[in-house]
Protein backbone atom coordinates (compact mmCIF):
# COMPACT_ATOMS: atom_id res chain seq x y z
CA UNK A 1 0.00 0.00 0.00
CA UNK A 2 1.53 3.19 -1.06
CA UNK A 3 0.94 6.25 1.39
CA UNK A 4 -1.09 9.15 0.11
CA UNK A 5 -0.53 12.17 1.57
CA UNK A 6 -3.12 15.28 2.55
CA UNK A 7 -1.79 18.57 2.59
CA UNK A 8 -0.30 19.93 6.11
CA UNK A 9 -2.17 22.58 7.80
CA UNK A 10 0.33 24.47 10.05
CA UNK A 11 -0.66 25.31 13.49
CA UNK A 12 -2.88 28.69 13.72
CA UNK A 13 -1.77 32.27 13.82
CA UNK A 14 -4.18 33.58 16.60
CA UNK A 15 -4.53 36.88 17.99
CA UNK A 16 -2.80 37.63 20.78
CA UNK A 17 -4.42 36.84 23.74
CA UNK A 18 -4.33 34.00 25.96
CA UNK A 19 -8.06 33.22 25.21
CA UNK A 20 -7.71 33.56 21.17
CA UNK A 21 -4.38 31.55 21.32
CA UNK A 22 -5.85 28.29 23.63
CA UNK A 23 -9.31 28.18 21.54
CA UNK A 24 -7.27 28.26 18.17
CA UNK A 25 -4.89 25.81 19.03
CA UNK A 26 -8.01 22.99 20.44
CA UNK A 27 -9.74 24.21 17.46
CA UNK A 28 -7.14 23.07 15.15
CA UNK A 29 -6.47 20.28 16.85
CA UNK A 30 -10.19 19.29 16.51
CA UNK A 31 -10.50 19.80 12.64
CA UNK A 32 -7.23 17.71 12.43
CA UNK A 33 -8.12 14.16 14.94
CA UNK A 34 -11.95 14.92 12.77
CA UNK A 35 -10.42 15.09 9.76
CA UNK A 36 -8.30 12.19 10.36
CA UNK A 37 -11.21 9.46 10.66
CA UNK A 38 -13.60 11.45 8.28
CA UNK A 39 -13.82 9.21 5.42
CA UNK A 40 -11.67 6.59 6.71
CA UNK A 41 -13.30 2.69 5.27
CA UNK A 42 -15.43 0.48 7.48
CA UNK A 43 -15.05 -1.75 8.82
CA UNK A 44 -11.77 -1.02 9.16
CA UNK A 45 -12.10 2.42 11.21
CA UNK A 46 -13.40 0.49 13.79
CA UNK A 47 -10.60 -2.59 13.69
CA UNK A 48 -8.00 -2.52 16.19
CA UNK A 49 -4.36 -2.19 14.33
CA UNK A 50 -2.72 -2.43 17.43
CA UNK A 51 -2.82 -4.58 20.70
CA UNK A 52 -4.19 -2.12 22.85
CA UNK A 53 -7.34 -2.46 20.63
CA UNK A 54 -7.13 1.47 19.63
CA UNK A 55 -9.36 2.17 16.29
CA UNK A 56 -10.11 5.63 14.71
CA UNK A 57 -13.84 5.88 15.89
CA UNK A 58 -13.21 4.71 19.73
CA UNK A 59 -10.53 7.37 19.72
CA UNK A 60 -12.97 10.06 18.18
CA UNK A 61 -16.12 9.02 20.49
CA UNK A 62 -13.71 8.90 23.39
CA UNK A 63 -12.44 12.43 22.51
CA UNK A 64 -16.23 13.40 22.28
CA UNK A 65 -17.26 12.34 25.79
CA UNK A 66 -13.79 14.15 27.19
CA UNK A 67 -15.21 17.84 25.80
CA UNK A 68 -18.74 16.53 27.06
CA UNK A 69 -17.23 15.69 30.69
CA UNK A 70 -14.83 18.82 30.29
CA UNK A 71 -16.97 21.84 28.75
CA UNK A 72 -20.19 20.50 29.47
CA UNK A 73 -20.39 18.87 33.07
CA UNK A 74 -21.46 15.24 31.43
CA UNK A 75 -18.68 12.42 32.50
CA UNK A 76 -19.48 8.97 31.32
CA UNK A 77 -20.46 6.43 33.68
CA UNK A 78 -17.08 3.96 32.32
CA UNK A 79 -14.55 6.27 30.40
CA UNK A 80 -12.85 2.79 29.10
CA UNK A 81 -16.20 2.10 27.38
CA UNK A 82 -15.77 5.44 25.83
CA UNK A 83 -13.27 3.87 23.13
CA UNK A 84 -15.70 2.05 22.31
CA UNK A 85 -18.69 3.45 19.68
CA UNK A 86 -21.96 1.55 18.83
CA UNK A 87 -21.88 -1.27 16.75
CA UNK A 88 -24.38 0.61 13.93
CA UNK A 89 -22.59 3.98 14.24
CA UNK A 90 -20.89 4.97 10.86
CA UNK A 91 -18.04 6.41 10.77
CA UNK A 92 -19.43 9.58 9.90
CA UNK A 93 -22.08 9.27 12.22
CA UNK A 94 -19.74 9.54 15.20
CA UNK A 95 -17.87 12.26 13.29
CA UNK A 96 -20.73 14.17 13.29
CA UNK A 97 -21.65 13.45 16.79
CA UNK A 98 -17.93 14.57 17.67
CA UNK A 99 -18.37 18.19 15.69
CA UNK A 100 -21.58 18.37 17.42
CA UNK A 101 -19.88 18.47 20.59
CA UNK A 102 -17.44 20.54 19.72
CA UNK A 103 -19.75 22.95 19.18
CA UNK A 104 -21.79 22.71 22.27
CA UNK A 105 -18.80 23.17 24.01
CA UNK A 106 -17.70 25.99 22.11
CA UNK A 107 -21.09 27.89 23.10
CA UNK A 108 -20.02 27.29 26.65
CA UNK A 109 -16.69 28.41 25.80
CA UNK A 110 -17.92 31.76 24.13
CA UNK A 111 -19.50 32.45 27.24
CA UNK A 112 -16.50 32.44 29.22
CA UNK A 113 -15.02 35.75 29.37
CA UNK A 114 -12.69 34.65 32.82
CA UNK A 115 -9.86 32.13 32.08
CA UNK A 116 -9.42 31.84 35.93
CA UNK A 117 -13.29 31.15 36.29
CA UNK A 118 -14.86 27.83 36.68
CA UNK A 119 -16.69 26.25 34.60
CA UNK A 120 -20.71 25.95 35.37
CA UNK A 121 -20.99 22.37 36.34
CA UNK A 122 -24.99 21.28 36.36
CA UNK A 123 -25.87 18.86 39.41
CA UNK A 124 -22.51 19.86 40.47
CA UNK A 125 -21.14 18.04 43.39
CA UNK A 126 -18.02 20.38 42.83
CA UNK A 127 -16.52 23.10 41.51
CA UNK A 128 -15.64 22.76 38.13
CA UNK A 129 -12.16 23.19 36.99
CA UNK A 130 -11.42 26.50 35.57
CA UNK A 131 -11.75 27.15 31.68
CA UNK A 132 -7.75 27.45 31.49
CA UNK A 133 -7.51 24.37 32.94
CA UNK A 134 -9.88 23.18 31.10
CA UNK A 135 -8.70 24.32 27.38
CA UNK A 136 -4.89 23.29 28.48
CA UNK A 137 -6.33 19.66 29.58
CA UNK A 138 -8.41 19.43 26.19
CA UNK A 139 -5.19 20.66 23.82
CA UNK A 140 -3.05 17.75 25.27
CA UNK A 141 -5.78 15.05 25.21
CA UNK A 142 -6.41 15.65 21.63
CA UNK A 143 -3.33 16.28 20.81
CA UNK A 144 -2.17 13.06 22.21
CA UNK A 145 -5.28 11.12 20.63
CA UNK A 146 -4.64 12.93 17.41
CA UNK A 147 -0.88 11.61 17.13
CA UNK A 148 -2.76 7.86 17.66
CA UNK A 149 -5.23 8.98 15.04
CA UNK A 150 -2.60 9.53 12.65
CA UNK A 151 -0.71 6.61 13.39
CA UNK A 152 -3.77 4.42 12.91
CA UNK A 153 -5.03 5.66 9.84
CA UNK A 154 -1.84 5.35 8.10
CA UNK A 155 -2.06 1.61 9.11
CA UNK A 156 -5.76 1.57 7.85
CA UNK A 157 -5.19 2.64 4.70
CA UNK A 158 -2.12 4.88 3.75
CA UNK A 159 -3.29 8.25 4.58
CA UNK A 160 -0.88 10.89 6.20
CA UNK A 161 -1.07 14.43 7.13
CA UNK A 162 -3.54 16.84 8.58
Amino acid sequence: MSPRTRRDTPPPRTASSEADVLRGFLDYLRTSVAAKVDGAPEPAARTAVVPSGTNLVGLLNHLAWVERATFLGQPPDDWQATFTAAPQDTVADVVARYRATVAQANTVLDGCTDLAAPLARPQATRQGPSVRWALTHMIEETGRHAGHADIVRELIDGVTGR
